[in-house]
């Protein structure tokens, strides 16, 4: 009979003892935006340096096409997390994309190495021309949220400038099926300041990703946490 794993020291398990005491500092129902994130600083409940998490309720008909949100934002102090982009350029490109920051640069070559299952990426960026190749690696990519999209901003004829924005900071946002914007604008260390900052910066950008089809309330609530930490809501 195996022998039951330790659960890992690391993280505080949720309504475990830590948790509940940061919970407590919670005392509001909702906070104005920088009195949020300076609250969000303060309870942490890993050891590890978490992200910064936002969930964003949107008031959408799921039913209707011309009510999906989905967009890009450039966080002024990035996301603390290393992108590992992988571009599908053509050969005079891929010295210029592997200076700007991908980690995997090629055509056939690339398409050839995911075939047989490397994965070692976080996001893909494509020119258009290469786009017709990539068909045969769309059961591959597509399911993993993968596949280069000129709607995520990540098909282009100027893959260096795509990759460098990546690579400072450029992230997507969409909805989910719940009509739920998931993201994270960066680690807990970066502190209250700049928190602040990029979690203005999103909400910019999702407030002027407003669909026309969306005539009544647009944003319905706004809620941060850092990994694995309570909830804090933010007064709309």
């Amino acid at each position: 009979m195996s022998k039951a794993k330790k659960p890992s020291t690391n993280v505080a398990p949720k309504g475990g003892k830590k948790y509940r005491e940061k919970k407590l500092l919670v005392d509001k129902p909702a906070y104005p935006l920088t009195e949020a994130v300076a609250l969000l600083t303060k309870v942490a409940v890993t050891k590890f340096d978490g992200s910064a998490e936002v969930h964003i309720r949107i008031g959408a008909d799921m039913t209707q096409s011309d009510q999906l949100v989905r967009g890009t934002v450039s966080l002024p102090h990035g996301t603390g997390k290393k992108v590992r982009i992988a571009a599908f350029v053509t050969d005079d490109f891929v010295d210029e994309a592997k200076k700007a920051g991908a980690m995997h640069a090629g055509a056939a070559d690339l398409i050839k190495q995911i075939e047989g299952g490397m994965l070692d990426f976080d996001i893909t960026v494509a020119m258009p021309q290469l786009m017709k190749d990539l068909g045969k690696l769309a059961k591959v990519l597509g399911p993993k949220g993968l596949m280069p999209s000129p709607k995520s901003g990540t098909v282009s004829d100027k893959p260096a400038k795509v990759i460098e924005e990546l690579s400072k900071g450029r992230i997507e946002f969409k909805m989910d099926k719940q009509a739920i914007i998931h993201g994270t604008f960066g680690k807990v260390s970066f502190g209250a300041q700049k928190l602040t900052e990029n979690l203005q910066a999103l909400l910019n950008a999702v407030k002027e990703a407003q669909p026309s089809g969306i005539k009544a309330a647009y944003i319905l609530s706004v809620s941060i946490n850092p990994t694995m930490g309570p909830g804090i809501k933010i007064q709309l």
